[in-house]
């Protein structure tokens, strides 16, 4: 009883999270477009452009401060989702998407954040960008590749901030939409069967009662 009634609140909590997840993706991607009417993705004009958003434009710092605090408040709740998933034991096959989704999601959100280091063009995200391209550099086989496709060349260049700018706008946000729906129509899945063998152990007691009697 105690295992049934633990499993019942895990779910209803996965559920909660995956509908916060899908609002706040969707918020991030409209806060998204809609300062992609000013944003420059080049060096330096990227810093600039985003400085004239928040003083300049009307409701621009709100729009750049909701696509900031969505798009962190997702990575946290993926991660506590797949933590959710995993304290409530849901490792039965009909989970596996589920699993899948959530596991890539948070993956995908991470990229975003990760894409957007260099887009501010501020000094502490050159710098950290940088230094990590130093260590996906260090990838055997595909490092020099990898930093070449990020990079378009040797250096931190405008071409950097458009290669950027175009996997997180277009590849990965689209990406992680899909994913967030996928998610939570795997997770209302497995709410309505939960609901269905509710129903299915209600009624059982019941049959066997008529049988007794009769």
């Amino acid at each position: 009883m105690l295992n049934s009634r633990f499993d019942t609140i895990m779910r209803r909590i996965a559920t909660v999270i995956s509908v916060s997840i899908l609002t706040l993706s969707l918020t991030a991607a409209f806060s998204g477009v809609l300062l992609s009417f000013y944003y420059q993705p080049t060096a330096g004009g990227a810093y600039h452009s985003l400085e004239m958003i928040t003083n300049e434009v009307e409701y621009g710092w709100l729009f750049r401060k909701a696509h900031s605090l969505a798009g962190n408040i997702v990575i946290v709740l993926a991660l506590i989702q797949i933590v959710v998933m995993f304290l409530g034991r849901q490792f039965r096959k009909s989970w596996l998407a589920a699993w899948i989704s959530g596991i890539f999601l948070t993956l995908s959100v991470i990229g975003l954040d990760w894409t957007a280091m260099i887009l501010s063009w501020t000094q502490d995200g050159y710098w950290r960008f940088n230094i990590e391209l130093g260590t996906i550099q260090a990838i055997p086989f595909i490092g020099t590749q990898l930093r070449e496709i990020l990079t378009g060349g040797a250096g931190v260049s405008t071409v950097t901030v458009e290669h950027l700018y175009t996997i997180h706008s277009y590849l990965l946000s689209t990406v992680a939409i899909t994913l967030a729906v996928v998610h939570l129509a795997t997770v209302l899945y497995q709410e309505k069967e939960m609901y269905q063998e509710a129903a299915k152990f209600e009624q059982q007691p019941e049959t066997e009662s008529s049988e007794v009697l009769s």
